[in-house]
């Protein structure tokens, strides 16, 4: 949801959900922070950051998970069984699957290929 025009099938599958059940990471946090100093000062960085500080305070207040003893004891088994499958995965994606997996969570996610063979049940809202 961070596009000042987001996708229709997003919007209307975060719509659909409870928002209780919808929750973030530290590590997505992170990333999305990132992403925006990346950007050149102006207006579309300023709507960004606001949505972004909107996003973490109001719509993902008290349900911004972060990464701690049980993703960090599932953490090496994702790592693991991604290098048995062939297939690399980023310390950022390693440790967000860890984070749903530790919490017996499902990952919503238009990267789904980022996170195969990780253990995980994953949606794509993006199709």
């Amino acid at each position: 949801m961070m596009k000042l025009e987001p996708d229709v099938r997003v919007a209307q599958w975060l719509a659909e959900q409870p928002a209780v059940s919808l929750f973030t990471t530290t590590i997505t946090q992170a990333e999305i922070l990132y992403g925006l100093s990346l950007l050149s000062e102006g207006k579309r960085k300023s709507a960004l950051a606001d949505m972004a500080r909107l996003m973490f305070s109001d719509d993902f207040a008290d349900r911004i998970l972060s990464f701690d003893g049980s993703a960090a004891a599932a953490y090496p088994d994702i790592f693991s069984e991604r290098r048995r499958a062939g297939k690399s995965i980023s310390q950022f994606d390693a440790q967000i699957a860890a984070i749903v997996q530790s919490r017996g969570a499902k990952l919503a996610t238009r990267n789904v290929k980022d996170f195969a063979d990780c253990g995980l049940a994953i949606v794509n809202p993006w199709q």
